[in-house]
């Protein structure tokens, strides 16, 4: 599916937005602009779109599925910084980190075994470390993955001592089911840096918070966010493939 120039233009229009209030909301809570990154989330989006976004100087992209990561990357820049930020399946690391020989970051280490995977395929492959965020589910809900807040500091050691292939680089939340956080999620994210931090001697400024999405990265960025991943406000409601009725 090819995007219109009329999509293509209100997301570079909309980019420029973002990062506006971005660096507004860094500013108001004391930090430079640059100390926080804007992860441009293009899932369900052509290439055609993500281009337009990278012309207009954007070299921050995440994606959420598997599939789609392999599929866009190899038709866009090299010097693109990809973050995967969904779920990961044991059985897609392999296929994930070949088909992306720049995969900056995965977001998503929420168990030891699919730490223990990564770093034995990244091993396998020969790339260089690769960073990664533990995520924490900070909402408590079922449906969400990630470490609850009390087992934290436990898989961050072991991706520390015990995966000599990955970089320990931060933590990460998912907000709730409508994708918004409440303060008290962003709240327990910072807390658990500070117990990372405390527990295993990581300077805070080394340790990354990835969280806020469009409903919510100005609040995140004012409560110590350092990573915000939007999606729909940069390029518009996310287009899902109609179901067909039996």
């Amino acid at each position: 599916m090819a995007g219109t120039s009329m999509e293509v233009s209100t997301a570079a229009t909309a980019l420029r937005t973002v990062l506006h209030r971005a660096h507004q909301a860094a500013e108001k809570s004391g930090r430079l602009s640059d100390q926080i990154k804007v992860v441009a989330v293009s899932k369900t989006k052509p290439v055609s779109i993500l281009r337009q976004v990278y012309d207009a100087g954007h070299r921050i992209f995440g994606e959420n599925y598997v599939q789609e990561i392999v599929e866009k990357s190899p038709q866009l820049p090299d010097d693109i910084e990809w973050h995967f930020i969904g779920h990961l399946q044991g059985n897609k690391v392999k296929p994930l980190l070949t088909a992306v020989p720049n995969l900056f970051m995965v977001e998503s280490v929420d168990d030891e075994k699919i730490a223990n995977r990564l770093n034995h395929a990244v091993g396998s492959i020969g790339r260089k470390p690769l960073k990664v965020l533990v995520q924490v589910n900070t909402s408590g809900e079922e449906s969400k993955f990630g470490v609850e807040p009390s087992g934290c500091v436990e898989l961050v050691k072991h991706v520390k001592d015990g995966c000599p292939n990955l970089e320990f680089s931060g933590l990460m939340t998912i907000g709730m089911l409508d994708y918004t956080s409440t303060p008290e999620n962003f709240r327990t994210l910072s807390n658990c840096r500070n117990e990372v931090c405390k527990a295993l001697g990581i300077q805070e400024n080394q340790c990354e918070l990835s969280m806020g999405m469009s409903g919510d990265f100005e609040q995140a960025i004012e409560m110590g966010s350092t990573i915000v991943r939007v999606g729909s406000t940069i390029f518009g409601a996310r287009e899902y493939p109609k179901k067909t009725e039996n």
